[in-house]
This record gives structure tokens, sequence and C-alpha cells, in this order.
């Protein structure tokens, strides 16, 4: 769900939109919203993409102290919300091609061991599968529910952001609401801004602030410290479905009780492709226009 997070402050893609054309009823106007809310990683399940994701962290001045990168090729996989990272470049350097060759072997043996246990389970065991993957549809909508009932959000104005009319909301948690699902826990931190197509009522970019600490990874150990902007864009891509284009969090990271510093995580997401078997091996060959 942070994936609804977008980039906004000082950008010369977003100008204000000076029309006399009222704006659309609150009401009506979100709860369109409502029924097009998708988790992205779902919706990704039918692309290939190239991922860059960078890694910067800052000195006490502001200046950069450190910086990575690595670029990935992505394809989707045979179980729901999984995909394969294939890493191609890092820090500017392509991979060898011995690594990339064993990535490959790794890939092709994982993918058989997941046909395998896909063509070896028993009715009960499919059964187990299909109603996981169920609940898993099921948990997503009940954040994006929670979320109308957890926030208070606004409509209040309209700007242009790349030649496309979006309605601009304000959302904040209501004080005191008591999160029923895990994502509900994530989404209570957070408070912002948030751009949404007007015509698609697709969400076009998202600025927000954590309010309090948000642990990350495994074990909760990293925290994203209060104070720490989530920054996400989406664009419409082949003219058929909207999904992420730059992801950013900026702020500072405390891992256990030390806090390493301000830095700057950033996914990048290009090259957009329906799947297909002949675009397994030739995602970052072509570019998608958006």
């Amino acid at each position: 769900m942070l994936a609804a997070l977008a980039l906004a402050f000082s950008s010369p893609l977003l100008a204000a939109d000076n029309t006399d054309k009222p704006l659309p009823d609150a009401t009506v106007f979100l709860e369109g919203v409502r029924e097009t809310l998708r988790s992205d990683g779902l919706l990704l399940a039918d692309y290939t993409f190239t991922e860059r994701r960078t890694e910067t962290r800052f000195d006490s001045k502001g200046g950069v102290k450190k910086k990575k990168s690595e670029v990935y090729e992505v394809y989707p996989s045979s179980k729901l919300g999984k995909m394969y990272h294939k890493l191609i470049e890092r820090d500017g350097r392509p991979l060898d091609p011995k690594e990339l060759a064993a990535q490959d072997r790794e890939q092709v043996a994982r993918a058989e061991r997941q046909r395998l246990e896909i063509e070896r389970e028993t009715p009960a065991q499919r059964e187990r599968r299909l109603a996981r993957d169920q609940e898993e549809l099921r948990q997503e909508k009940a954040v994006i529910e929670e979320l109308y009932r957890m926030d208070e959000i606004t409509v209040v104005g309209r700007e242009t952001v790349e030649g496309r009319s979006t309605v601009l909301v304000t959302f904040r948690p209501h004080p005191g609401y008591r999160p029923q699902t895990e994502g509900g826990k994530v989404l209570q931190r957070i408070t912002g801004r948030a751009w949404i197509d007007e015509q698609e009522h697709q969400l076009a970019r998202i600025d927000a602030e954590l309010l309090e600490g948000l642990p990350v990874g495994p074990g909760g150990v990293v925290r994203l410290q209060k104070g720490t902007r989530l920054l996400f864009e989406r664009r419409k891509v082949n003219g058929e479905i909207w999904l992420p284009a730059d992801v950013r969090f900026v702020g500072a990271v405390k891992f256990l009780f030390f806090v390493l510093g301000r830095g700057e995580l950033r996914s990048e997401y290009s090259d957009y492709r329906k799947f297909t078997v002949s675009t397994s091996t030739s995602v970052s060959t072509e570019k998608t226009s958006d």
C-alpha cells in the first residue's frame, strides 16, 4: 500500500489549474476512486519491466556521503504477487555474463520446482493454494475499505499533472482510530496529499509524511523515522493501465538503537512490456510509451 505515495514538491510537471470548472462532488468522486484502487504488486503480475534502485546516504550538511545503485530486469512468477528480479547492473557497470548466466540457471531451477509443486499437488493442496490467493485479494480489499474509515479525506482543488487534469485531496488519519488490518496499521502512520486523475480515478501522485516511526524489513529491526517523506508517482502505460514510475523514501533510518543518518531510497520503473514467453529474455531491448 506504500505504492500509493507520490512525487509532488517543486516538480515542473505539476501546475495549477485555474479553470472555473467546478470541482466534482467529493462523495461521488472518492467512491469512484475506491473502485479503482488496487495493489500495484498484483497489477505488475502481467508485465516485465526494468527497476533501478538507488540508495543515497547524506552527511550532516546534506551532502552525498555514499551512493550505490542496482538495475534489475523483473519478470512475473507463477506465484501470486511474487516477482523474479534479475540483477543486470551494479553501480553503472553491467554484470559479468557468468553472473547473469548463474542467475538464469537458478531461476530456471526455481521455476521448475514451482511447476512440479503445482503439477503434483493433491486436490486438497490445490484448494488450499487457491484459498491463500483469494485471502490475499480479500486482505487487500479490507485495507482499502479501512483506509476510507480511518482517514479524513478532503477534496481541496484541481491541478494539471503531465498534461492530465487531477483532483488534489488531503488525507490524515482520525485521532484514536484503532486499525483492524496490518495494512491499516501502516497507513495510520501516514498523512499527506494525493493527486488523482480526474477522468480515470487513478492515483497519479502522493506526497506523504510519517507521523511516527515505521518498522521495515525482517523483524522490523530497521525503522524509518518520524518525518520521513514517502513519495510515489504512477503513469499510464500503453494507454491501458496505471503502474509505478518512481518511488522514494527520504529521511532518517534507525537500526535497533542506532540512527544510521539521513538517506534516500529510490526505485525507478521503466520499459514495461506485457509478459509473454518471447519477452522473458528481452525485457530491456524495447521501451514502451506511457
